[in-house]
């Protein structure tokens, strides 16, 4: 099957969005270079035409053709300039200069418009652009219209003098592209294909005969999911150790037990020796006997059928757990593969070490279980079977069973106790939810981390209050929120104390969050939401907890969010948004 790498596949995304993004910047700043460039040329026409106007217009007034020809041809020899056209007051042409043609550009122009002072024309089958003016004459206080003139320009102008910003344009984006693929390959590869492949590697070499041997050498890399998963696969070679060791120590014992056996073989033999001598008085005693003994001895296949039928149960049930700790293992691959998903896969990390507890305590019984059903068979075997015996397997049979099924429910329990804070984190769609319920559930999917420590949850909020938010968001942002409280606010403190508080306003739900802890500087409380900040940088923080929080209240809920904070009072957090039914 082909292997589809994980780090190629977020490099390739993460690549893609930048080439789009830096092709339609460069495109931007090239159209915006053209635009400006654009509006220097049509400026400097402008001073052209305040520059020659009067002496055109004199040339023109005078009927001076060759002056105004002179003046154009002049005027057509500067670089930006493509094209003139002269024309006197009857619209007739006294000039016409250029790389146009009065039939491909002039006669396209509406000649009505000349008659304003100035007018913007272009031609964009040509690429020319530029505008025109008209020559008023002044004579005793009078003014006279003596003419019109065009001048043009063309985008070749433009482009020949921002070319040389296009080249350093794309040359720059060329060059951040290139060092970003180089920065993105390299920190893929060292913090998660390395990584990876060394995991693997190990995990190939496991042997069965010596699991000791086949735990996972601590690598180098920070402590994260890889860490976690190294940790429960080195757990799990633990038990199977003891597993082992208790299963060897069980075949001692029944090796002993088969030596007994054999002691009391010798006896009964010499037993029944001693017997045999008066067995011809005591016949009739015997037959009777007998008869008892083969009553009993069917009632004792009955028995042995219906533990051959309990005993298979055990070992179907046996291989069950097998197969749930077979899919516990594939549902950590699964959570691997699904990085993106951090904070829910640390919770679901938690939880699978939680239900780790009942589950061994139903191995346990399970194990105890198979115990006595070994030894009922060996007093079956012996002849030995008493209704003692008998009475002790059951209770303690029902005992273990009762352990059983009571670990099983704590595990299914604890499941569903976390199985809606999951599915919201994993949906973005809009329930109805109660508020204070919904809290509490939120804390209590956060218990296999608050039980280490010795922080205190408050939440103040009546029951009756029902909005229609996306929970997911709710569930994040305040999971995000006791997170950061208990790493970075409660650092030094052993007794902390969370409260979280809820009003709702007509249509508006108004929440407090507030923490006893370290607090944070004023100088730095302006930062706090900005990705990257954070003040473990060197332990592990990513700084993007507080960032994922104000882009869900403010993108997903609509809603604002402010920090208020002082060193050593604290820190809180004001949130509020509107109901969205």
């Amino acid at each position: 099957m082909k292997v589809t790498s994980i780090s190629r596949k977020l490099l390739t995304r993460v690549l893609s969005v930048y080439f789009v993004l830096t092709f339609i910047v460069t495109c931007v700043q090239i159209g915006a270079e053209y635009i400006n460039t654009k509006s220097h040329i049509n400026s400097e026409l402008l001073t052209l035409e305040k520059t020659f106007s009067s002496s055109l217009t004199r040339a023109v007034w005078e009927l001076n053709t060759q002056q105004a020809v002179d003046i154009a041809v002049g005027l057509v020899a500067i670089p930006m300039i493509k094209g003139i056209v002269v024309t006197d007051e009857y619209d007739q042409i006294i000039a016409q200069l250029g790389e146009f043609s009065e039939g491909e550009f002039f006669n396209q122009a509406d000649k009505a418009t000349l008659n304003s002072e100035s007018t913007a024309i272009s031609s964009f089958s040509e690429g020319l652009f530029g505008h025109s003016f008209q020559l008023i004459f002044e004579f005793s206080g009078r003014t006279t219209k003596v003419g019109t003139v065009v001048l043009l320009s063309s985008n070749e102008v433009i482009f020949d003098r921002i070319e040389v910003g296009i080249y350093f344009l794309i040359g720059n984006a060329m060059v951040k592209t290139a060092a970003l693929v180089f920065l993105f390959s390299l920190a893929f590869s060292s913090l998660l294909t390395n990584p990876l492949n060394e995991l693997t590697e190990q995990i190939n070499h496991f042997d069965i005969d010596d699991p000791e041997a086949s735990k996972l050498h601590t690598m180098s890399y920070e402590n994260n999911e890889l860490n976690i998963l190294q940790r429960a696969y080195n757990n799990l070679l633990d038990e199977l150790v003891q597993y082992q060791n208790r299963l060897s120590t069980a075949k001692q014992e029944i090796l002993m037990a088969n030596h007994k056996l054999d002691d009391q073989n010798l006896v009964l033999e010499q037993e029944v020796a001693k017997k045999t001598s008066s067995l011809s008085t005591t016949m009739l005693e015997m037959n009777k006997q007998q008869r008892e003994l083969i009553e009993q001895q069917k009632q004792l296949k009955a028995e042995n059928i219906r533990r051959s039928q309990t005993e298979q149960t055990l070992t179907k049930t046996n291989q069950e757990l097998k197969n749930s700790i077979l899919e516990l293992k594939k549902a950590q691959e699964r959570l691997l593969d699904a990085e993106k998903m951090a904070i829910l896969g640390k919770l679901s990390a938690e939880i699978s070490h939680e239900i780790n507890t009942p589950i061994g305590v139903s191995i346990t019984s399970t194990s105890y279980l198979s115990d006595l059903l070994n030894s009922l068979k060996s007093d079956v075997y012996d002849q030995k079977l008493t209704k003692r015996s008998l009475d002790d397997f059951t209770k303690n049979a029902d005992q273990s069973l009762h352990l059983l099924f009571n670990n099983l429910n704590r595990a299914s329990d604890l499941i569903t106790s976390y199985k809606q804070v999951a599915v919201d984190q994993t949906s973005n769609k809009t329930r109805k939810i109660n508020v204070a319920q919904y809290l509490h559930e939120i804390i209590q999917s956060l218990q296999p981390k608050l039980k280490k420590t010795k922080h205190t949850i408050n939440v103040n909020c009546v029951d009756n209050i029902d909005i229609y938010c996306h929970a997911g968001a709710i569930s994040q942002i305040f999971t995000n929120l006791i997170i950061n409280s208990i790493i970075h606010g409660f650092d030094g403190i052993e007794n902390g104390t969370i409260t979280i508080g809820a009003k709702l306003k007509g249509e508006r739900l108004y929440l407090h969050y507030q923490d006893n802890g370290v607090g944070v500087p004023q100088n730095k409380l302006p930062q706090i939401f900005d990705p990257f900040y954070t003040t473990k940088s060197g332990t592990g923080g990513t700084g993007l907890g507080t960032h994922i929080i104000n882009e869900l209240v403010t993108d997903t809920l609509n809603g604002t969010i402010v920090a208020h904070s002082e060193v050593g009072q604290g820190l809180s957090y004001d949130i509020e948004f509107n109901d969205m039914r």
